[in-house]
């Protein structure tokens, strides 16, 4: 079945490495004030995409998926809440490895009674209509995002890229200068460095998923090693660029030595960072917030 279904920028966004979007990682922004305005977006780029396509001839359906709603724990993760990090780390470690140990959980929890309508109206075009059709959508897309967000794409990752261009920015220039996050996470990564960990960059930003981001690409090996398609070593990334990732096929038995060490890293990064999630995250997620409402993710 030809599908040319809108990108799911939350999700985009977590596998390019900012730090788990989404209710099966271990954190996410909250909601705020600015939700409202952000959820507004949505619908407005849906209306005009829906109406482009109208007028080149082509039905579309505007659809937005309605976000789950944040449960009390997720919310003093996401709050840095030492209690509920570390509950959640004992089980699922940073939220990689735990999507092949319990599918079946992660998918109840990803589980939506939407459904996308548009996904049966491509489906049943032919080969050539879709082709067009993508090519329509192309031109759709960039419209909406130019009237609705006054951003100039070219296409709907080159607006993924923007977005993450933005918000990395962002929590660059707005948290890795904040003097009480540089000196907590100076003390975070010597604790790591004396648990034997390897510790690069010890910026706020960075040490905040640090090990997301290694077990993450860990992940991305194993699912390239399976594949004759792909390069064994992801290429570098662009700022701005979205990194393309591969999950590998993994009985949950074969998964689960995986998730025992990355579970072994998440302790041992959360309890030397007990002191630095609390003062880090409330800052993170009103950056995040503010970027996501400024595009409209």
């Amino acid at each position: 079945m030809l599908t040319r279904l809108p990108v799911t920028a939350a999700a985009l966004l977590a596998l390019a490495a900012l730090s788990g979007c989404g209710s099966t990682a271990e954190t996410a922004a909250p909601p705020s004030a600015g939700a409202t305005a952000t959820k507004d977006k949505k619908h407005q780029l849906e209306a005009v995409k829906a109406d482009c396509m109208k007028q080149k001839g082509f039905k579309y359906v505007a659809f937005v998926y309605q976000d789950p709603p944040e449960t009390e724990e997720s919310k003093k993760r996401s709050s840095g809440d030492y209690q509920e990090m570390r509950k959640f780390r004992e089980k699922y470690g940073f939220g990689v490895f735990r999507e092949f140990v319990y599918p079946q959980e992660s998918k109840s929890e990803n589980a939506t009674p939407e459904t996308n309508p548009n996904g049966k109206i491509q489906g049943s075009l032919s080969k050539a209509q879709f082709k067009a059709y993508e090519k329509a959508m192309t031109v759709c897309e960039a419209t909406s995002y130019k009237h609705v967000l006054g951003l100039d794409v070219k296409s709907e990752m080159d607006y993924l890229g923007q977005g993450k261009k933005a918000r990395d920015r962002a929590l660059k220039s707005g948290l890795n200068a904040d003097p009480q996050l540089v000196e907590l996470a100076s003390a975070m990564a010597t604790c790591l460095k004396g648990k034997g960990y390897t510790i690069g960059d010890t910026t706020p930003v960075a040490l905040s998923d640090r090990g997301w981001r290694e077990f993450f690409a860990q992940m991305d090996k194993l699912g390239r090693a399976q594949r004759d398609d792909v390069p064994d070593v992801a290429p570098p990334v662009k700022e701005g660029e979205i990194a393309m990732s591969y999950w590998p096929t993994l009985t949950p038995q074969q998964a689960r030595p995986y998730l025992d060490k990355e579970i072994k890293a998440a302790l041992d990064d959360i309890e030397c960072g007990k002191d630095f999630y609390p003062a880090y995250k409330p800052k993170e997620s009103a950056i995040q917030q503010k970027v996501n409402e400024q595009f409209g993710m």
